[in-house]
């Protein structure tokens, strides 16, 4: 650290920069400078002084007279954070450059030096490259959110040594290769971040099967996201030891094969999103999923079934959708008043016989589309005025074909 610290010397004496008394650290305040010399688009307060913490940048807190934490989201910076000197701000507990798209360039390297640091949120800039391995060297580190970038190459599995952290965000980006487990040759892996709540790791372009090592019984996961990928495979019944789940996304796959049985262990899930894969076998059963409030399980190749039991028995559903799909037989009544209810969307089914929603509809309800299905006859209150879409079933070449509904 001597060594960086006399480099820094150099450099700063070298680009005519020097730094005069004040409160600020010498140090910190002459990476600051170096910061606000290679960044356009810095707060005007940044020009007011050469001392961060003395007379206060904007976005910069001190604890005494060290830089303790960089709060810059937002401010529309343009520039790299290449910069081989921001490992010297080594009090640093947090840094947060989010949502600035101009900040180009790749992930220093420098920033493994950080190893006080406990967020490090690079959301929604412009980064590009790899993510380095040695972000796994920042023990302390709780929240890493790198969505919304250019990122590319593997997820590093040295990011499983991260054993501290609570959220993993790396969606939106061009990830590519498996989800990265421990194994005997390897000391990272996903599937060591036991305290971790959330893996957000949508809209990359992610390969292979879902390890069944990735989960376990003593994870806490809230949050899994893991939808528009390139995961092949089957869902692996370990999904299922993970009672803690609260959002589960696996939609815009291709995996393959039957639901785990155990899914239904699931009961604290509010939304279940398996649409758009090429799941087969009978509908999944999740009955007793009673926090469930959207599910989604549109274009996959189940099983001809008729509307399972728990269709009508969730008490908080608020969206059932499973459109393109391999149902069969009459709507269930009791699904319409269910009191949360706000959308049933089952288009291109074969539901057929009568439509009878019954006298108790729910008041939350907003839209019912049932087209191109095999609806022959409708039972319904007249004082049901909200969207009803039939466009495509039998009833609609008969005396409904000018209504609304049929359009």
């Amino acid at each position: 650290m001597a060594t960086m610290r006399l480099l820094l010397f150099l450099a700063l004496s070298s680009a005519g920069i020097h730094v005069i008394s004040s409160l600020t650290d010498q140090n910190d305040a002459a990476v600051m400078m170096i910061l606000r010399d290679s960044w356009k688009n810095t707060p005007s307060s940044w020009e007011h002084s050469d001392d961060p913490c003395g007379v206060p940048w904007e976005g910069v807190n001190c604890t005494g007279a060290r830089v303790t934490e960089l709060s810059l989201s937002a401010m529309g910076l343009i520039g790299e954070l290449s910069t081989g000197y921001i490992g010297q701000l080594d009090e640093l507990t947090s840094l947060d450059v989010s949502f600035n798209p101009g900040i180009t360039g790749r992930i220093s390297l420098q920033i493994s030096f950080l190893l006080k640091l406990n967020t490090l949120n690079l959301a929604g800039c412009s980064f590009s490259g790899n993510i380095p391995d040695q972000l796994g060297d920042i023990e302390q580190l709780t929240f890493l959110a790198l969505n919304s970038n250019n990122l590319s190459g593997t997820i590093p599995a040295a990011l499983g040594q991260l054993s501290n952290l609570y959220l993993l965000d790396l969606s939106d980006n061009q990830l590519t290769g498996p989800l990265p487990i421990s194994t005997s040759t390897s000391p990272g892996g996903l599937d060591l971040l036991l305290k971790a709540e959330h893996f957000h790791l949508s809209n990359n372009q992610l390969s292979g099967s879902i390890p069944p090592k990735l989960f376990s019984s003593k994870m806490r996961l809230i949050h899994l996201f893991l939808d528009g990928n390139k995961l092949t495979g089957v869902i692996p019944m370990t999904l299922g030891f993970v009672q803690t789940f609260e959002m589960v996304r696996l939609n815009r796959n291709t995996l393959t094969g039957s639901v785990p049985s155990n899914l239904n262990n699931l009961t604290n899930v509010n939304e279940l999103n398996l649409a758009n894969n090429n799941l087969t076998g009978p509908l999944p059963d999740l009955t007793g999923m009673n926090s469930l409030n959207y599910v989604d399980l549109s274009n996959n190749s189940f099983d001809p079934s008729v509307a399972p039991l728990w269709f009508s028995t969730l008490p908080t559903l608020t969206a059932l959708v499973m459109e393109f799909g391999s149902l069969q037989g009459p709507v269930p009544e009791k699904l319409f008043s269910l009191p949360e209810l706000q959308q049933v969307r089952l288009k291109y089914n074969t539901c057929n016989g009568t439509l009878n929603m019954g006298d108790s509809i729910s008041l939350q309800l907003e839209l019912v589309d049932l087209q191109n299905n095999q609806i022959s006859q409708l039972a319904i209150e007249e004082e049901y005025k909200d969207a009803l879409i039939l466009k495509g079933n039998p009833i609609c070449s008969g005396g409904l074909s000018n209504t609304t509904w049929c359009q």
